[in-house]
């Protein structure tokens, strides 16, 4: 069984920072991609940010310059830095990883359960 488990939403006024974390647990021999989606109420989830096991990264054109994911592989944890927020990046910010478990050949993908970020004044 994995398991992520998402950290660090919250309520911040406009041109704040917040830092989300994401840690995957459970039965896991390697993770391949992490990600950070978001949902705003009556919206699509969408992409934030992206990054590979070997550091590649993209970023949804409205956050570039202003968000940076990071992860350490160590901890199987990755992290979403959240600069000059803005009221509309208010949404469920949801972590996704590619995991391969123990004896399996290929990679599945999770989910976490979410985290509320709000930006208001």
């Amino acid at each position: 069984q994995v398991q992520l488990v998402e950290s660090g939403g919250g309520l911040v006024q406009p041109g704040g920072s917040l830092r989300l974390s994401c840690a995957a647990s459970g039965s896991i021999f390697s993770i391949n991609a992490m990600a950070w989606y978001r949902q705003a109420p009556g919206k699509q989830r969408e992409l934030v940010a992206r990054m590979t096991r070997g550091d590649s990264t993209n970023y949804v054109d409205s956050v570039k310059g202003r968000f940076t994911i990071s992860r350490d592989n160590a901890k199987n944890t990755v992290y979403l830095q959240m600069n000059s927020l803005k009221p509309e990046d208010t949404a469920v910010y949801y972590c996704n990883a590619w995991i391969r478990p123990p004896g399996s050949m290929g990679f599945s993908n999770y989910w976490g359960q979410g985290t509320q970020v709000t930006v208001s004044s």
